[in-house]
């Protein structure tokens, strides 16, 4: 499976699972908060009914457990036999319930505990009862700790269930992308042979009808050697594309590519078309040769796609310089242009699939681009791309010289900013003198 595919089938587990155990902790928490909220207004309703008990009915002399009740007749206050906690009785709550009549509900925090305290008018007295809600707080304490437990314990649960829900949920998509990538690869590779033959015969007819036919038959069949031509392409890509994803992991590796013969043969095949379109063609590669190890033909087909997207979108009277150089363990390809350009903005867009930027024409079909970074990437380098309308457009791909991975950042900032200024028409002395050169104009 290719990477990004992967990348996709494991983005989408992690998400099932993560939502699969945010559900059930949700569901957790819900039921602790439920559970929490329940005990915690029946403990309040119990405590005030026997706060109303003890101010209506209790006496000095046999309040209740956890209770103390005084009595205040406007001079002196009754607290019994049973001594109270520091603090209590509330004189000002009794004084104020003396003079108004009118019963007063607080709770006081103290001496590590919470008192629930009701100050009551009774006949000609004043009553005060005081319920020591410490038990209470325990219970509390106890249920929050056992729903912790609960909850760590649930948590657990939830994220083992989700990684095995999100295992069997995406196994079907792992599965539709490697056969939708065989399909692909198969398809591909079965109507090779076909459209090979027609594009043949329809030039085998073409040339006949050059010397037999008539003009509007021969406008017909180019038009059918153009378009089997462009149909071609298109199963050429597809199967390259489904070939970079199922490359085994364990394949042997494969010879070390040259990079300075391969851009010279590749720029050597586009000479005549550049000087067709009146393009400037200039090659700056290093003396010796540049070995990268990977696919010979996949490499091709990155040199040829950019060089052939260059003069594509460069007018006449335009030039187009390719420039290869080595450092820190890289070779670093640069193919920049005097062409239209493109908006910076859509840097990445251009490597998606089916994007056709402007001016590409019946020609492209949007896959070219997005199969040189697969090619790319599967080599382990980079690709990236930068231009400004009407002002041309700098493709930089980076290959390791070795079979280590290399990522962006591998290649100092300073000598990419030093190697880009070629593309600006500026020239730029590279660290070995150049070798080998060639100009089409």
């Amino acid at each position: 499976m290719e990477l990004a595919e992967q990348a996709i089938v494991r983005r989408t587990r992690i998400r099932i699972g993560l939502l699969v155990g945010v559900t059930i902790g949700a569901l957790l928490l819900l039921a602790g908060s439920i559970s929490y909220a329940a005990l915690i207004r029946s403990q309040e309703a119990q405590i005030q009914r026997e706060l109303e008990w003890g101010t209506r009915h209790g006496t000095i002399a046999g309040p209740p457990a956890c209770s103390w009740i005084f009595q205040y007749d406007g001079t002196t206050v009754d607290t019994g036999t049973n001594p109270p906690p520091p603090g209590f009785p509330l004189g000002d709550a009794l004084d104020a319930v003396a003079a108004t009549r009118a019963t007063q509900i607080t709770t006081v925090a103290r001496n590590g505990t919470i008192y629930h305290v009701r100050t009551e008018a009774r006949d000609a007295h004043v009553i005060q009862a005081v319920f020591d809600a410490r038990f209470q707080l325990s219970d509390r304490r106890h249920l929050l700790l056992a729903f912790s437990l609960a909850a760590a314990v649930g948590l657990l649960a939830a994220m083992l269930t989700g990684v095995l829900v999100g295992r069997r949920a995406v196994a079907p998509l792992a599965e539709a992308l490697t056969r939708q990538r065989r399909f692909v690869a198969d398809a591909s590779h079965e109507l090779q042979t076909p459209i090979a033959q027609v594009h043949t015969r329809a030039q085998l007819i073409a040339r006949r009808a050059r010397t037999f036919g008539t003009a509007t038959d021969l406008d017909e069949l180019e038009r059918l050697i153009g378009t089997t031509r462009r149909l071609g392409e298109i199963v050429d890509d597809l199967l390259l594309s489904a070939q970079l994803a199922a490359a085994p992991a364990g394949r042997p590796p494969n010879p070390p590519v040259d990079l300075t013969t391969l851009i010279a043969t590749t720029v050597a095949a586009e000479a005549e078309r550049a000087a067709e379109r009146q393009v400037s063609l200039t090659v700056d590669t290093p003396g010796g040769p540049v070995p990268v190890p990977g696919v010979e033909s996949a490499l091709r087909r990155v040199v040829g796609e950019l060089l052939a997207n260059a003069l594509t979108h460069t007018p006449a009277g335009g030039r187009i310089d390719v420039n290869l150089r080595t450092m820190d363990n890289c070779a670093e390809l640069l193919i920049a242009d005097t062409g239209e350009g493109f908006d910076q903005a859509d840097a990445e867009r251009i490597f998606d699939r089916f994007h056709r930027g402007k001016g590409s024409g019946d020609r492209r079909f949007g896959l070219g681009l997005a199969l040189l970074r697969e090619v790319v990437t599967s080599h382990h380098g980079t690709i990236e791309a930068e231009g400004h309308p009407e002002r041309g457009a700098r493709f930089t791909v980076c290959l390791p010289t070795t079979r280590s991975l290399i990522t962006p950042g591998s290649v100092s900032r300073l000598e990419r900013l030093r190697w880009r200024q070629l593309g600006a028409g500026r020239v730029l002395t590279a660290r070995k003198p150049a070798r080998t050169r060639s100009t089409q104009r």
